[in-house]
C-alpha cells in the first residue's frame, strides 16, 4: 500500500511554484500557474486516470480533503461514482474524536502484545471519554473538553483517570500527525495539566492484593491440597513457584524439562525469559497432570484451551475469601525477607520483577537460577514439607 498523509498542513496555503503535491492515496495538492491551490483525487478508470475536483484549500482544509478523498476513493473501490459520494456537509462530523479512537485503536492493536489491551481501550474510552466528547470534531477537542472527561474520576478512579488521560493524548497526538486537528495536545501531563490536576501520588491510595500472613500459609496450603481438583493442583503450583495466574494456566508441556520450566518472555510482565526452578513438590504435581493436550492445566470447554482465568480463585475463595490469588506472591516475598538470609534481589527475581536499581542491574545479568533454586526448595519445605 502506498504511503500516505505526506503533507504537513502547514505547507497548505504556501504556494510557491506551480505543480502537483502528492499527499498519498490518490489526494493531490495542486498549485495553478496563478498560484491558487485547490485538491484534486485522482484514480484510474479503464486504464485512464481522471481526476475530481475536491475543492479550493481556501475552503477546505488538509483533514476535510483527506475525508472527502477517503469517500471518493471508497466508491471507486465499490463501483459507485466518486463525484456523488463526496459529501461536504458530513466532513465535520466524520472525524469525531469516538472516529479517530476508532481509527487509532485499529491502527496500533496488531502491535499491542496482550490481548487485553484493545478491549480496554474501547472500554474505557466508552465508558468516560464518549458520553463527553464522543461526538465533537476532534480538531476541537480543548483543554476544558479534556477536564470535562477526567475531573469526576481523577479522585476516586485515580489510576483509570490517569489511563484515559494517556489514551487521549496518543489519540490527539495521532490525529494531529494525520492533519486532522493542528495545535498544542489538551490532554499532555507535564507543564500543562498537571497545573490543574494534583498528581495521581497525592490523591491515590495504593491498593495491594489482599495477601495471607506467611505463618497461616501452611494450614490453607493443606486444605487446599485435600480439594485433589485440577484448580487445586493449579493454586498449589502457583503457590510454589511464586508465578502469576496467567504464566500458570498458560503453562505448557514443552515449556519443562525436568526441574527447570522456562517461560517465554511473550507471557513474562517483565518481557523476559524467566526461568522457574521446580522443587521436588513442584515436580510432582507437574508429573501427576495427565498429557492430553499442549496446556499443562487444559480447560473443560468443547474448543481447546486451558485453565480458566478464574478457576484458583473461585476455589480460593470457596476456603478463604478475604485474601487474593495474587496475593500469594506478597506473602512469599514476606517469608524471604522476615524469616531468610536470601538477598533481596534473589527474591525480586524469583518473582520476575524487573530489577529497578540500574547499577545493581548492570553488575548482575544472570538470573542467579542456583540461588533462585535453592530459595524455592526452602519455601517448598516450610509451605508443604510438613505434610
Amino acid at each position: 500500500m502506498a504511503e500516505r498523509y505526506k503533507l504537513k498542513a502547514s505547507q497548505v496555503g504556501k504556494p510557491k511554484k506551480p505543480g502537483m503535491q502528492n499527499d498519498g492515496g490518490g489526494l493531490y495538492l495542486s498549485t495553478s500557474r496563478t498560484l491558487s491551490q485547490s485538491w484534486i483525487y485522482r484514480y484510474r478508470k479503464h486504464g485512464k486516470l481522471r481526476d475530481i475536483g475536491l475543492g479550493s484549500t481556501q475552503d477546505v482544509s488538509l483533514a476535510e480533503a483527506r475525508v472527502r478523498a477517503d469517500q471518493a476513493r471508497r466508491a471507486v473501490q465499490e463501483g459507485r461514482d466518486p463525484k456523488a459520494a463526496i459529501r461536504p456537509e458530513a466532513d465535520t462530523a466524520v472525524y469525531t474524536f469516538d472516529k479517530a479512537a476508532e481509527e487509532y485503536i485499529n491502527s496500533h492493536a496488531p502491535a499491542w502484545k496482550n490481548k487485553k489491551h484493545r478491549q480496554q481501550w474501547t472500554n474505557t474510552l466508552k465508558t468516560y471519554a464518549s458520553p463527553k466528547i464522543g461526538s465533537k470534531p476532534v480538531a476541537n477537542i480543548s483543554t476544558d473538553d479534556v477536564l470535562s472527561v477526567l475531573t469526576p474520576i481523577w479522585y476516586d478512579k485515580t489510576e483509570t483517570a490517569s489511563r484515559v488521560r494517556m489514551r487521549i493524548e496518543n489519540i490527539l497526538a495521532w490525529a494531529k500527525a494525520k492533519g486532522l486537528r493542528e495545535g498544542f495536545n489538551p490532554a499532555i501531563w507535564s507543564g500543562h495539566l498537571d497545573q490543574l490536576l494534583p498528581p495521581r501520588s497525592k490523591v491515590q491510595r495504593k491498593q495491594h492484593f489482599a495477601a495471607l500472613p506467611y505463618a497461616e500459609l501452611p494450614e490453607l496450603f493443606a486444605k487446599i491440597k485435600k480439594k485433589d481438583s485440577l484448580s487445586s493442583k493449579a493454586l498449589q503450583l502457583l503457590i510454589l513457584t511464586g508465578c502469576r495466574t496467567s504464566e500458570i494456566i498458560g503453562a505448557r508441556w514443552d515449556e519443562i524439562e525436568g526441574d527447570l520450566w522456562t517461560i517465554p518472555e511473550s507471557r513474562i510482565k517483565a518481557e523476559r525469559t524467566h526461568r522457574v526452578p521446580l522443587s521436588p513438590r513442584a515436580q510432582e504435581i507437574i508429573e501427576s497432570m495427565p498429557r492430553q493436550c499442549e496446556w499443562v492445566f487444559p480447560g473443560g470447554g468443547k474448543k481447546p484451551g486451558h485453565l480458566s482465568n478464574m478457576a484458583m480463585a473461585k476455589l480460593l475463595k470457596s476456603l478463604r475469601p478475604d485474601i487474593t490469588v495474587h496475593g500469594f506472591r506478597s506473602t512469599f516475598r514476606d517469608w524471604t525477607a522476615e524469616q531468610t538470609d536470601y538477598e533481596n534481589h534473589v527474591a525480586e527475581m524469583a518473582l520476575a520483577h524487573k530489577v529497578s536499581n540500574q547499577v545493581e542491574a548492570a553488575y548482575r545479568r544472570g538470573d542467579l537460577l542456583e540461588k533462585r533454586r535453592s530459595l524455592m526448595a526452602d519455601w517448598a519445605e516450610f509451605v508443604a514439607g510438613a505434610q
